[in-house]
């Protein structure tokens, strides 16, 4: 009953076949005296191990090929390939888990302790082997082996759990190419000839999908409208709120785009655009149940005669740029549209002479950061200042052609095309004289 016991000790120490849940660990005995490899073998096949014997180091590699073991326990002196040679050619083969080599030695010189770690060994044993020792070195490798086991368990979870989010971006990342193709179908014309002015746009996600829209509207043979605003935060549910936004914007129908009302006669007619503002505030607070909020600059222009009405909701201030050369700022600044609920905004009137242009751009724009005199980042941002002398440098270069280049320029500043925002335009262009 004893021994019994006795046996039942050894097994659950945590080596040999007392793991819960693996199968008997392989031993590979490498020596060329036959006397100990039996010493070895009796030992380790009481302990529940699988033993296999070499009496050479090539003979060993080749049962390694065939079986490999997870642990070898090989003698140093041996002929032709010694214990150092064997070691450094076992650490060579491929395998899936980790080896784990036991050097049989009788030197005693703290260089061949460095010499057998130098060749991969990990452990060592002197010669005439004992019992309790062998044990203990065994029950070392069993942890080293049970940890690197689990390693590798958590190695191929984490694989596992890297492709399965790989795929899922991979469908995100679809799906949001997709969505980006229809967000910029919001924006089908980028320009157009209006007879006495002339619209362009320039629409420039950071990402697959942002919160800028830009967008013009006719209202009849007299007025035409257009539109730059910025959903706050950038990704998915921003361009999700744009694509609703435009809805109310972009229709030239009277009654589906809240600039357009009809007169006393029933025909199509520009909505005052503070009017427009204060409807708009009160769909975003009242309908639209979101955290977002967005800025807003809208425009009517009365193409006989170049006058302008647009609001200011928050949105950077628009820039006119005289026939010439001047660079004026206008606008009120404003509240952004769905922050306050009951929010006020006011008209500006101004007048768009022959020559003349009006910008409306994002903040996108005057925040883009810029380089410094030395070409390295830490330069700031490019700011209002900043924007109007590239409107001076472009001052020849008009529509899209004028966007573009822009555009250009800004990356040009930045050392780059990656924008941390979105980037967005409108330029209202009135013939020279």
């Amino acid at each position: 009953m004893r021994a019994g016991q006795d046996r039942r000790a050894e097994i659950s120490d945590g080596s040999g076949p007392g793991r819960q849940d693996a199968v008997p660990r392989r031993v590979l005995i490498v020596d060329d005296s036959r006397l100990q490899r039996h010493i070895l073998r009796r030992l380790l096949l009481g302990w529940g191990y699988v033993v296999d014997e070499a009496e050479t180091g090539d003979a060993a590699l080749a049962l390694c090929r065939e079986r490999p073991p997870d642990l070898v326990i090989s003698d140093w002196m041996m002929p032709g390939m010694d214990g150092l040679g064997f070691c450094e050619a076992f650490r060579q083969l491929p395998r899936e888990g980790y080896g784990y080599f036991i050097l049989l030695t009788s030197k005693q010189e703290k260089l061949s302790v460095a010499m057998g770690l130098d060749a991969g060994a990990d452990d060592f044993l002197t010669k005439p082997v004992s019992k309790s020792e062998l044990r203990a070195r065994l029950n070392a490798g069993e942890r080293i082996l049970e940890m690197s086991r689990q390693l590798r368990a958590q190695n191929r979870l984490l694989g596992q759990t890297l492709d399965r989010l790989q795929a899922a971006h991979d469908l995100i990342d679809g799906d949001l190419i997709e969505a980006k193709k229809l967000q910029q179908s919001l924006v089908r014309d980028r320009h157009r000839d209006f007879g006495g002015a002339a619209v362009s746009l320039l629409l420039r996600p950071a990402g697959r999908v942002g919160g800028d829209l830009v967008g013009f509207f006719p209202v009849n043979a007299q007025w035409f409208g257009c539109f730059a605003l910025d959903v706050s935060g950038h990704g998915i549910s921003s361009a999700l709120m744009t694509a609703r936004l435009a809805g109310y914007l972009t229709s030239a129908t009277p009654g589906r785009n809240l600039a357009i009302q009809r007169d006393g006669a029933g025909q199509p007619a520009p909505r005052p655009p503070a009017e427009v503002a204060r409807h708009l505030n009160q769909l975003v607070l009242g309908e639209m149940a979101s955290e977002h909020y967005l800025t807003l600059v809208l425009a009517q222009v009365e193409i006989a005669t170049g006058q302008v009405r647009l609001v200011q909701a928050g949105h950077p201030h628009p820039l006119i740029q005289r026939a010439d050369g001047r660079i004026e700022s206008v606008g009120r600044g404003g509240v952004p549209i769905g922050l306050l609920p009951g929010a006020s905004y006011e008209e500006v009137r101004l007048r768009l002479e022959p020559g003349d242009r009006l910008l409306l751009q994002s903040d996108g724009i005057t925040e883009c950061p810029v380089r410094g005199d030395d070409g390295q980042e830490g330069g700031g941002l490019l700011d209002t200042e900043g924007l109007m002398a590239l409107m001076a440098e472009l001052r020849d270069s008009r529509g899209t052609a004028f966007l573009e280049t822009l555009l250009w320029r800004l990356g040009e500043a930045a050392g780059g095309s990656d924008f941390p925002d979105d980037i967005s335009a409108v330029l209202v262009e009135v013939p020279g004289a």
